[in-house]
C-alpha cells in the first residue's frame, strides 16, 4: 500500500481500492478559499485527520482531500499560526504547498467546499458544471445537518458511493433551507491575525466538518 503524498492529500498512484470486494474509484473534496495557506489548509487537513480519526487508514474508502486558493501563493509554506492550529488538533501540517485554483482542480473534484460565498461564486464562475457540487463549507454543514442518513447507501456499499449520494442529497436541499443570515455561511480570513483569531477560526471550521465527517462515513467521532 502507498503512503499518502504529505503535500497534498494525493494518494501516490491513484490506485483503485476495494471495500468488502466492490471496486471503487476515488471521491475527490476540494477545499478553497483565497491565498491557501491559512483556511483551506487548516480545512484539508482536518478533513484528513477527522477521516483517519474515524476510519482508521487516512487511506481508506478511496477519498482524495486537497485544498487551493483563487489568489493561491503558489508553493508558499502554510501560515505558521495555522500549522500552530493544526497541531492543537492534533493534525498533521507537514509538506503543505499553497497552489493557486485551476480549472483541472474544479473538474476533478466531487465535492468543492469553499470559506466564502464569494469563493463559491468563482468556483462556479470557472464552469465544468460545478454549481451542484460547490458549496461553502458552512452552507454543505447546514444542509448536511437536515439529511437523514439512513436514507444514503450503507457504508457496505463503498464510501464513494455513499459520498457522491450526499452531495446530491444537499444539492436538492439547497433553496429550500436557507441561512440565517448571509455571514452564517462564511468562514472570514484569519490572514496576518495573531493567533487567537486563528484559533476561532480553527474552532469553527473543526465544529463545520464534524457532521459532514460523521454523515460521510457514518462513523461519529471519537468521544
Amino acid at each position: 500500500m502507498t503512503a499518502p503524498d504529505a503535500g497534498r492529500g494525493i494518494w501516490d498512484g491513484e490506485e483503485t481500492r476495494t471495500f468488502t470486494g466492490l471496486p471503487h474509484d476515488s471521491f475527490r473534496i476540494l477545499h478553497v478559499s483565497t491565498g491557501n495557506v491559512c483556511r483551506s489548509p487548516i480545512t484539508e487537513r482536518l478533513t484528513r485527520h477527522a477521516l483517519a480519526d474515524r476510519l482508521g487508514d487516512p487511506l481508506w474508502g478511496g477519498v482524495v482531500v486537497e485544498s487551493a486558493g483563487t489568489w493561491g501563493h503558489e508553493g508558499a509554506p502554510m501560515e505558521a499560526n495555522a500549522e500552530t492550529v493544526l497541531a492543537e488538533f492534533g493534525a498533521d501540517a507537514s509538506g503543505f504547498t499553497g497552489r493557486e485554483l485551476l480549472d483541472e482542480h474544479v473538474i476533478m473534484a466531487d465535492l468543492v467546499l469553499t470559506a466564502t460565498r464569494d469563493h463559491r461564486q468563482q468556483v462556479i464562475s470557472m464552469g465544468h458544471s460545478a454549481g451542484l457540487r460547490t458549496f461553502t463549507l458552512k452552507e454543505f454543514t447546514r444542509l448536511v445537518k437536515a439529511i437523514d442518513t439512513a436514507t444514503l447507501p450503507p457504508l457496505e456499499e463503498g464510501l464513494v458511493i455513499r459520498a457522491r449520494a450526499l452531495v446530491r442529497a444537499a444539492a436538492a436541499l439547497r433553496g429550500w433551507l436557507l441561512a440565517p443570515t448571509a455571514e452564517a455561511d462564511e468562514v472570514f480570513d484569519p490572514y496576518g491575525a495573531p493567533l487567537p483569531f486563528f484559533r476561532s477560526i480553527g474552532d469553527e471550521i473543526h465544529e463545520a466538518l464534524d457532521p459532514v465527517v460523521t454523515a460521510l462515513t457514518g462513523v461519529p467521532a471519537r468521544a
